[in-house]
């Protein structure tokens, strides 16, 4: 499901245990991402699948990437893996108002 910012981090802040999935590329992600945020790099094929095989399906996962397209992509994935609760950042991190780490 795609949110807006302001839906995203409400909802990731009342889905207690619930995981953040950042799936740029690894040099994307060192260039600054969001605070605990797991790298699941979608342009790895192999290693996303592996990473999210490992994943619990009964957690709520709130995913974003640079522009929103390939965490959307992400979420497909997800649905057709199992894990029903996903959510996509619309805008990505581009337009994130919020806090970043390096």
């Amino acid at each position: 499901m795609d949110l807006s910012q302001e839906a995203w981090t409400s909802k990731q802040a009342s889905s207690s245990g619930s995981i953040i999935i950042d799936v740029r590329t690894p040099e994307e992600y060192e260039a600054g991402h969001l605070v605990n945020a797991h790298l699941l790099d979608i342009r790895d094929p192999q290693g996303f699948m592996d990473g999210m095989e490992t994943l619990d399906k009964s957690q709520t996962y709130f995913v974003y990437c640079r522009s929103g397209a390939r965490s959307a992509q992400a979420c497909q994935i997800f649905n057709q893996q199992g894990i029903a609760d996903c959510y996509n950042l619309l805008g990505g991190i581009l337009e994130w108002e919020g806090e970043i780490e390096n």
